[in-house]
């Protein structure tokens, strides 16, 4: 009780101050760290190897280290990752490629760019993540992949997925994007970091993302020797011996500024981790008594790193809502608003309002409240009264 009455009590003094409260405070998270990032972007200047600069190698080798992979293959963003990923595994058009319905659209993007096909699925609604057995169900004999997606900061249930997988022989990719530096604890009481665990995994270095370059980045990573040699060629024009064309390649790369940024950041990740997890913490307390909100739940087999703080709404107009927060100078989003399958894109068929209830009642109710590395205690008190006021 005590707890609670300092909050509303500190609650009243925040009715009359306006504040401009971002969803991610990429400006002061340079400040803390400028000295280490401006030193190692005058020392590419320095070097002008702009493009595969010996920075990038460290970067990945850093990486390597860091997820305890054999291989981190960089690139030009997380959407290239993934095309990569599917062009190496040699996968041919109208081959199925199983995902979540409840994610950004770059999942399934690439899986219809390739002319593959994609099947999509609903979640859980506890965590939001993709549900393994609706990804049994939806396997034919044309299946070959699964893109699990490590939703909003926490890992999906992978030893499930990995399970079905070796089942019917089918590769799994995994949408690592959102989950950066979470751990996944196995039954048998092993750890493997998130993005490590399927035959290959991507992730995106978008500025606002848990270990974000100042620009475009992404990266691959497998523990498969054959998968990491053919990955680096396809993403170098299918190069592997300079102007040798091997096979149909894409341009992805990382280039060196972006991954001296990254290689400064990267030390840092676990304790982003943290501070994101201070600032969930106490918005879960503050909206512990409130009935028209569920706060994020986090699975028992994995860490949650916070790429989103969301909510999901009960008898609220969200928009009213998002009304009151821009009034208050408080950014928000909706993480998101159309689930894939009714996307004007992706109509489908076979597929219909209501075949994916749980992706639906989310997309029309959670909304994601301001998180990062930088916030302070009066952000805070102030976002959850506003949200509470209303």
């Amino acid at each position: 009780m005590k707890i609670v009455y300092l909050f509303f009590k500190k609650e009243a003094s925040f009715r009359t101050k306006h504040m401009n409260i971002p969803m991610v405070d990429l400006q002061g998270q340079y400040q803390r760290l400028k000295a280490e990032i401006d030193n190692e972007i005058h020392k590419v200047l320095a070097s002008s190897a702009y493009i595969n600069g010996s920075v990038v190698g460290e970067f990945a080798t850093d990486m390597e280290n860091y997820l305890g992979v054999r291989h981190v293959i960089p690139c030009g963003n997380g959407t290239d990752a993934l095309q990569i990923a599917m062009m190496a595994l040699g996968l041919k058009p109208g081959d199925e490629v199983i995902t979540t319905t409840f994610t950004f659209i770059a999942t399934a993007e690439v899986i219809a760019l390739l002319g593959l096909r994609p099947i999509l699925v609903d979640v859980l609604e506890d965590t939001m993540n993709i549900n393994p057995e609706a990804i049994r169900k939806a396997i034919t004999p044309q299946t070959k992949a699964i893109v699990p997606v490590h939703l909003f900061g926490q890992a999906a249930n992978m030893e499930e997925i990995m399970a079905i997988a070796e089942e019917y022989n089918l590769f799994v990719i995994e949408d690592n994007a959102q989950a950066i530096g979470a751990n996944y604890r196995f039954a048998n009481g092993k750890t493997k970091k998130a993005g490590a665990i399927g035959h290959i995994g991507c992730t995106s270095f978008f500025p606002s993302k848990n270990l974000g370059a100042y620009g475009d980045g992404g990266a691959i990573f497998t523990n498969d020797d054959a998968l990491a040699e053919q990955m680096r060629a396809v993403a170098n024009h299918g190069m592997k011996v300079r102007y040798y064309h091997d096979y149909i390649g894409i341009n992805s790369r990382l280039d060196s500024i972006q991954a001296a940024v990254l290689k400064v950041k990267l030390p840092h990740l676990d304790s982003f981790a943290k501070a994101r997890n201070i600032a969930a913490e106490y918005y879960n307390t503050a909206f512990v008594n409130c009935k028209n909100i569920i706060t994020p739940v986090t699975a028992v087999f994995t860490d949650h790193v916070f790429h989103q703080y969301t909510l999901v709404l009960k008898d609220v107009d969200r928009k009213e809502l998002q009304n009151h927060l821009n009034e208050k100078g408080i950014s928000n989003a909706v993480y998101y608003p159309v689930p894939l399958h009714q996307q004007k894109a992706y109509i489908d068929a076979r597929y219909k309002e209501g075949d994916f209830p749980i992706a639906e009642k989310l997309a029309a109710n959670v909304i994601s409240l301001p998180i990062h590395t930088e916030m302070t205690t009066e952000q805070l008190q102030y976002i959850s009264a506003s949200v509470l006021e209303f």
